[in-house]
């Protein structure tokens, strides 16, 4: 059963399985994927080559700052809704071709057994995950300014990030069940007042991936191809 999982920098291994190096074309161009027991693969194309490679299921990582004062550096996050104050990135599979652009159900964009799954593991790993979150995605690369923030905070927003939109829409219009677990690298601007950089992101990276990493490879190893869930196209 081929299981994607889009990651950043220092995922090109995971614990227990052997991966290779492969090139895979899409629409959107080309892009290199890790294959072996998994497949590890920007937007468009990453979305089209999992899908060209049979994947049912992604798994996402990626780095946030928690804008709610109880979702603290080094916790983990699940989200089940998303809000997107993107500009410019796109927005459907079908851009640049002769397809009828879709109009998707994103009532749940989120596929809710991936979601249970990862928390449960994150849970009997000893790490602590909240689920049920409001991600906030954003632009970039700058980080946001702290009216942005609270802007964000009365929204209903729980956490901020910049990569997580649009593949998870690329993926639900994929038919791909999407989750993604995020890891609370430090706390949105003027939450408290300290300025924000790219080292205190990176240096709790560092410390955080192994554990994500294991939490990634125990998720894919008991994930069940036929379990139920709210995802509209099972």
């Amino acid at each position: 059963m081929p299981i994607g999982i889009i990651g950043g920098t220092g995922f090109s291994q995971l614990p227990g399985f052997d991966l290779h190096l492969e090139e895979v074309t899409t629409a959107f161009g080309a892009v290199t994927v890790l294959r072996g027991s998994i497949a590890q693969i920007a937007y468009q194309a990453n979305i089209a080559a999992l899908k060209g490679l049979g994947c049912t299921h992604i798994l996402a990582t990626n780095a946030v700052g928690g804008i709610r004062a109880d979702i603290e550096p080094g916790h983990l996050v699940v989200p089940d809704q998303f809000l997107d104050f993107t500009k410019q990135r796109p927005l459907t599979l079908s851009e640049g071709t002769d397809e009828e652009i879709p109009h998707i159900d994103v009532t749940n964009p989120y596929c809710s057994y991936l979601r249970r799954l990862i928390a449960e593991q994150a849970g009997e790993a000893g790490l602590v995950v909240h689920q049920d979150v409001v991600y906030v995605c954003t632009e970039g690369p700058r980080f946001e300014t702290p009216a942005e923030i609270q802007m964000f905070a009365q929204l209903g927003g729980d956490v901020v990030g910049m990569t997580g939109v649009p593949e998870v829409v690329l993926a639900r219009e994929a038919e791909i069940c999407y989750a993604s677990v995020g890891v609370v690298t430090n706390y949105a601007a003027g939450i408290t007042g300290e300025t924000l950089t790219t080292d205190e992101v990176r240096e709790l990276m560092d410390q955080l991936r192994p554990d994500l990493l294991a939490l990634l490879s125990e998720a894919i190893t008991r994930l069940d191809a036929n379990a139920d869930c709210l995802c509209p196209f099972k």
